[in-house]
Formats: structure tokens, C-alpha cells, sequence
């Protein structure tokens, strides 16, 4: 059994499972695993964090937590559901977002779909500060400014 992680700069090591949640408008994380619905307050300060609702779509950003806690507490969400491959946090956060597609009319996303969309643009850049941040860490480097613009000219 893999172990998921959060991810984290010192962690993170580019192959591991990353552990995937979605968030109410209060910040706490719902997160699915073998033991079940987590709602963590914690834990997540050092994830990537991926938007999904627009500013804009005042309505839905208003029923967002209500329609959050009625999908956990779903049956399909219990702990003997939970398979690690086939029906894991990553299936939760997408079976979550596809709900409230539905709920809008609008056409339900693929698991690879979603991943091409909305995960791979945002770990592609979280992976260039990471490879970043352990070249700084593995390396004696100086951080020098830059002069100003008025002093170069």
C-alpha cells in the first residue's frame, strides 16, 4: 500500500501519491481515505491548491459547503467502500465536482479530463519550484539583488 502525501517541498519526492481534498468556504479540507470522510482544519498549508469556482458564481459559492457536506455523508463514502486504484480521494474530488456540473447542466469531466484541465497545469508549476528549491538546498548559492533600473543607466 502506497503511501499518500500532501504536498510538501521537504516531502515530496516527485513519485509518491499525492493526497487529494476539496475545500468549503471556511477553508477545512474533505478528504477521503480508508478510514473515510476527513474534515481536516490542518495538515494542508504546504498543498497545491487548484481553484475551481469562478468569484463570479456568487450562487453556487453560496451553496458550495452545503452541497459539500451532503455529498460526504453519501453512502458511497463509507470506509469499506474505499479501494486504493479504483475508488480513492482522488474519485471523491472528482465525483464531487461532477455532482455540481450536473447540478448546473452542464456535461460531467472524465477522470483524465480533469487531470489534463486543472491538475497537470498546476503541478507542472509546483514541480519547476520544487526542482528549484532543492537545487537552492543541495548547493551553496548567493542571492544577490539585482541594481535598480535608475542606477544602471
Amino acid at each position: 500500500h502506497r503511501q499518500h502525501r500532501c504536498f510538501s517541498f521537504r516531502g515530496y519526492d516527485g513519485r509518491s501519491d499525492l493526497h487529494v481534498g476539496i475545500t468549503n468556504s471556511n477553508g477545512v479540507v474533505y478528504n477521503y481515505n480508508e478510514e473515510g470522510i476527513h474534515r481536516a482544519e490542518t495538515g494542508w498549508e504546504q498543498c497545491i491548491s487548484i481553484p475551481l469556482v469562478q468569484p463570479d458564481m456568487f450562487g453556487l459559492l453560496q451553496q458550495w459547503d452545503t452541497l459539500l457536506e451532503e455529498f460526504s455523508v453519501g453512502e458511497a463514502w463509507l470506509p469499506h467502500r474505499y479501494e486504493e486504484h479504483d475508488h480513492n480521494c482522488y474519485t471523491y474530488a472528482l465525483a464531487f465536482i461532477n455532482s455540481v456540473l450536473t447540478a448546473q447542466g452542464k456535461q460531467q469531466m472524465s477522470k483524465s479530463e480533469f487531470t489534463e484541465k486543472f491538475v497537470i497545469p498546476q503541478t507542472k508549476k509546483a514541480s519547476k519550484y520544487i526542482t528549484l528549491h532543492q537545487e537552492l538546498t543541495a548547493k551553496d548559492f548567493y542571492i544577490v539583488p539585482l541594481p535598480d533600473q535608475e542606477k544602471q543607466c
